[in-house]
């Protein structure tokens, strides 16, 4: 959403589609998970006196608008793109299957994968942890708007520690806001390692594929 507060701002869109085709370009095949917060959050709703599950569903819809908006960005800037949704919605988009899922990455195309696991009191990171797990992902690699994990929010603390590296039993037990406790509880169990990292950061992506130490992991070590 950018600065806008509210729903999708083009510009935002438009640079998170080029930093992923200077990736897709060196071979790398990507799985993405997106949320959809700028839109409706379900969990935020929920606590307003939604009905949860009504609410859960609303923002998986949402998530599906911001795939499709994502979508067509990579595909202006000619990165063969597809969409895979956990909710069945054929005119917009393919069904999750992981054979197909795992097809396409194998041609080279960009797989999105929206509206979370198709099940509400789960999250888009428990999502993109099931969907890393399914496609036997090498890495999560976690966008957010900080560079990396902190003992506080750096945006309000100035004098916030970032964490280079930690365990995630470390996250765990001092709850920290990386990713919830059943994404890491997953991550932890198939030995899938997450970094996190500032989606805005230009060039960040390409940086990190390429080995560079950024951001801070969460492994088993």
């Amino acid at each position: 959403m950018g600065s806008q507060g509210l729903g999708i701002d083009p510009r935002v869109v438009e640079a998170i589609a080029l930093e992923i085709k200077e990736v897709n370009e060196n071979g790398t095949e990507i799985g993405i998970v997106i949320g959809g917060g700028n839109i409706f959050r379900g969990l935020s709703a929920s606590a307003r006196g939604m009905d949860r599950v009504s609410a859960d569903y609303m923002g998986m819809l949402a998530t599906v608008i911001n795939a499709m908006a994502l979508q067509d960005y990579l595909e202006r800037n000619d990165v063969f793109t597809r969409v895979l949704t956990a909710i069945k919605m054929e005119e917009v988009a393919e069904p999750f299957i992981r054979r197909r899922a795992l097809r396409h990455l194998e041609k080279g195309r960009v797989v999105i994968f929206a509206a979370g696991t198709g099940n509400p009191y789960f999250t888009t990171d428990t999502a993109a942890a099931l969907r890393a797990v399914e496609i036997e992902a090498d890495v999560i690699i976690k966008g957010t708007k900080v560079d990396g994990v902190y003992d506080a929010d750096p945006l309000k603390e100035p004098g916030a520690k970032k964490y280079e590296s930690l365990t995630y039993l470390d996250v765990v037990k001092q709850r920290l806001q990386v990713m919830d406790t059943t994404a890491v509880t997953l991550c932890m169990d198939n030995k899938l390692p997450i970094i996190v990292y500032n989606l805005g950061q230009k060039g960040g992506l390409k940086a990190l594929i390429a080995g560079e130490n950024i951001g801070t992991i969460i492994s088993g070590a």
